[in-house]
């Protein structure tokens, strides 16, 4: 048993200060460890304070941590902008998965944004659509975790080349797990394969990354993964990660 694991299911609440450090510990011991047992260690480490987040561009993340605790909470942000592509996937990942599906939503609707902000915001001011749309919510939604898991890989886009297996999300004051960040895109289609794992429509129709509609476009080939989102702006995050 390493130092990260050694202690962990002490009771809550911790500090910020003790969740800091655990987050960093776990970051240096846990660099080579495979996603499985990185998600062994944050349910074993934070059990009913701990989620998956998923974009339900794939279930991957999803159906590891149902591996090692069946019924994990799986969140996922309902911007009002999706594909019926990845609705009808968070729907299936919800019906055959051992998971607990939440789904968030931001304060307002889309009407309801227009009328305030005037329609299609994402076009006129992108960062604050995502803002309104994805962070806000994210971050009332995580209120009552201490851990959050992602799906993000370090070979994705240059903006996550430095992802970490384990961090400290700053912002929100939580630990943040990326089990897969080692992950290269071979290794997804190969669990995907293995396991028979949901995954987006859109993935077999050109997207490699699947966000809001009005902001997703498919990929030309030799682009990254995330070439497709908000293409043609400087934007490459929507600031859920950064």
């Amino acid at each position: 048993m390493t130092s990260s694991q050694q202690g962990v299911e002490r009771q809550y609440p911790r500090t910020d200060e003790e969740l800091r450090e655990l987050a960093e510990r776990a970051g240096r011991e846990l660099e080579d460890a495979d996603a499985l047992e990185i998600l062994r260690w944050a349910t074993t480490a934070f059990g009913a304070r701990f989620c998956v987040t998923s974009s339900m561009e794939d279930a991957v993340v999803a159906h590891l941590a149902s591996r090692v605790a069946p019924g994990v909470d799986v969140v996922f942000l309902d911007t009002g902008y999706h594909f019926p592509e990845t609705i009808g996937t968070r729907d299936a990942v919800a019906a055959v998965m051992d998971v607990n599906v939440i789904t968030l939503t931001p304060r307002q609707s889309v009407a309801e944004q227009d009328a305030e902000h005037g329609p299609k915001l994402h076009d006129r001011d992108p960062d604050l659509c995502c803002a309104l749309r994805k962070v806000r919510p994210l971050e009332e939604g995580l209120a009552g975790y201490d851990a959050w898991a992602t799906g993000l890989r370090r070979d994705e886009s240059p903006t996550r080349a430095d992802t970490l297996v384990v961090g400290w999300d700053a912002r929100r004051r939580k630990v943040k797990v990326s089990p897969i960040a080692r992950w290269t895109q071979g290794d997804v289609e190969a669990y995907v394969t293995e396991h028979g794992v949901l995954t987006n429509p859109l993935l077999m129709d050109g997207y490699a990354s699947v966000g809001c509609a009005p902001c997703t476009r498919r990929v030309l080939p030799g682009e990254d993964a995330r070439a497709g989102r908000w293409a043609g702006r400087t934007k490459t995050e929507c600031g859920l990660h950064g």
